[in-house]
């Protein structure tokens, strides 16, 4: 007999049973064979099917579900593809961050006509490449409350307009103070742009390929020092004065074609739940998630940090005055909870390691470490930069793709240990070379330059985009826009700390030495990652108050989570609601 059963032998067996006999849809015991269930009442396909897919939890051994012996081949659950609408919505609104790129990368060749045409010293190309980073503190303040107040959407068309106004008086400069004010305008935009982009991303991604999608801001971070590295060596055979202006002044064009872009993009879901709007979120919610299912558990997750009740349908509802922001910076700094405090420490850790490390000093001066080294051609010397912002762009690729497979603590680990290592390498190649000036060492611009290339792979790899996912997705959605802004806040001051104080650091210990210091910076960085960063490979936004709270006790709420995710998906063991409530108490 097989395990559906002829028609005959079915009726045969059902004349056993005395009428009445049920009806669909029959209720499968908890530990009956699925094919004596379906020989007793032989349905459609349609119903037998999810029975098949999904037999009972205390039945799942291949032969207990067919009577004859023979296994049943049941394929694994597939793994949904990446949603297109989302990967569309992500892309177009990380393309804010080519604005910081290409600032970046621009100012590194930039400076070096910049000091010829204008006349100027050291320490004031100094505070002009890194000045900007402090401007970009303004409107990181300004724009969590203004994304908040006009959406996601439009704060993005605002730092777009920004950066273009400041590029384009950039470009026209005369003089030096003329060239500074260009500097602020452009460092308001990008502080708008930092700050929006993870959010819009991290709000608008399914948990599936948050960490892919989150990720974009960094890898556009880099496309735009690549760019920006392009400029400078293809406008660096024009006049002296025309040159630099042309490199600034280009910057204008990726912030027009945001603009337009971004007219096709929708509004975040968590952004109009938070004006009541939930009919529209319902709709942009459909469309990046996965499936039905996931929408609908998104929008739930989203309803309760906004305090709706779950059971309200409405499309237009009335928020309380929380869900708008008041109270988040109390909530923030004054009385934070366990929770809230230990979030706000390990995002401004990460984003002060990120910087503090070294990286901006490296790629905003890597002419000059280069020189240092023994090249001394101009054009030579913004071509090795090519290579630079070539190496960081595809590194930066390479760790989006493994952000969701991987997970965040393995990368940023590795990473970190990989770039301590680069610069201590670096740091003793200079050292050499300076014990050895006048002399031509091959060899040691050869290392040089490696180990330049290494470090901005290893931080590209891990660091880099991690941080911009890591810091959007652990704050509650109530305090999420202001808690990026710190982030990006931190980010920017130790940038500008380290781009404004570099050229006196090595002229003090050396350039060597510089990098000796940045990698001791690293190695305690390492540390605090290793300590206080949990891993959030998986989890929902709203999922993370497990996991905060208990600083040394994060990796017991991990397990409990994964406990029961198996639980859910049936893969055995039990929850124990008592044991979270310990955790959080």
């Amino acid at each position: 007999m097989t395990s559906s059963g002829s028609p005959r032998r079915a009726s045969a067996f059902r004349n056993l049973i005395p009428p009445p006999y049920p009806t669909p849809p029959f209720p499968v015991p908890p530990r009956v064979p699925t094919a004596l269930y379906e020989l007793c009442y032989p349905q459609s396909a349609k119903i037998r099917e999810p029975l098949l897919a999904n037999p009972p939890v205390g039945d799942r051994r291949a032969e207990n579900n067919d009577v004859s012996g023979n296994r049943i081949k049941v394929d694994p659950p597939k793994k949904p593809k990446r949603n297109k609408y989302a990967f569309a919505c992500a892309i177009l609104a990380s393309m804010t961050s080519i604005l910081l790129g290409y600032d970046i990368g621009v100012m590194s060749g930039a400076a070096i006509y910049i000091e010829k045409d204008l006349k100027v010293t050291d320490t004031q190309i100094e505070i002009l490449l890194g000045i900007l980073n402090l401007y970009s503190l303004i409107g990181s303040a300004m724009a969590g409350r203004t994304s908040d107040w006009v959406g996601r959407r439009y704060t993005i068309v605002i730092s777009g307009a920004i950066f273009f106004t400041g590029a384009i008086l950039m470009g026209l400069s005369t003089n030096y103070t003329f060239l500074m004010c260009g500097r602020f305008v452009a460092g308001l935009g990008v502080g708008y742009a930092l700050t929006i982009a993870p959010v819009y991303a991290a709000e608008v991604s399914p948990a599936s390929s948050r960490g892919f999608l989150t990720s974009f801001p960094e890898v556009f971070v880099n496309v735009g020092i690549l760019l920006g590295y392009i400029s400078n060596y293809a406008f660096s055979f024009c006049a002296l004065d025309v040159g630099w202006r042309l490199m600034l002044g280009v910057g204008a064009i990726p912030s027009v074609i945001l603009a337009i872009g971004v007219l096709a993009m929708p509004e975040s879901p968590r952004w109009l739940v938070m004006q009541g709007r939930l009919g529209d979120a319902r709709q942009v919610l459909d469309k990046t998630s996965d499936s039905k299912e996931e929408s609908m558990l998104r929008l739930a997750d989203i309803k309760e940090a906004a305090g709706i009740p779950e059971d309200c349908n409405d499309d237009i509802v009335q928020v309380t005055g929380h869900s708008h922001g008041e109270g988040v910076w109390k909530e923030l700094f004054v009385h934070p909870t366990p929770t809230v405090l230990h979030i706000v420490i390990a995002a401004l850790g990460f984003h002060f390691f990120q910087q503090a490390s070294g990286i901006d000093a490296l790629v905003l001066y890597s002419p000059r470490v280069f020189e240092k080294a023994g090249i001394t051609n101009s054009n030579q010397l913004l071509l090795c930069t090519v290579g630079v912002g070539l190496s960081k762009t595809v590194f930066t690729f390479v760790a989006t793709f493994f952000l969701d497979r991987v997970g965040r603590r393995p990368l940023v680990l590795t990473s970190m240990a990989g770039m301590v290592a680069s610069l201590v390498c670096l740091g003793t190649s200079l050292t050499i070379v300076d014990q050895h000036e006048g002399a031509r060492m091959t060899w040691a611009v050869v290392l040089c330059l490696c180990c330049v290339l290494a470090f901005v792979g290893f931080f590209s790899t891990g660091i880099g985009p991690i941080a911009w996912v890591y810091s959007s997705e652990i704050f509650p959605l109530r305090l999420r826009a202001q808690g990026c802004g710190m982030g990006v806040a931190v980010n920017r001051v130790m940038s500008g700390v380290l781009s404004m104080t570099f050229i006196s650091l090595y002229k003090a210990i050396t350039m060597g030495g510089a990098f000796f210091l940045y990698a001791a910076i690293g190695a305690v960085g390492w540390i605090f990652f290793f300590t206080m960063l949990p891993e959030t490979q998986g989890r929902t936004l709203e999922d993370m108050e497990v996991l905060f709270g208990k600083f040394h006790k994060w990796r017991k709420a991990n397990k409990l989570l994964e406990k029961e995710r198996q639980v859910a998906r049936g893969d055995g063991g039990t929850s124990d609601p008592d044991n979270r409530v310990n955790l959080l108490a």
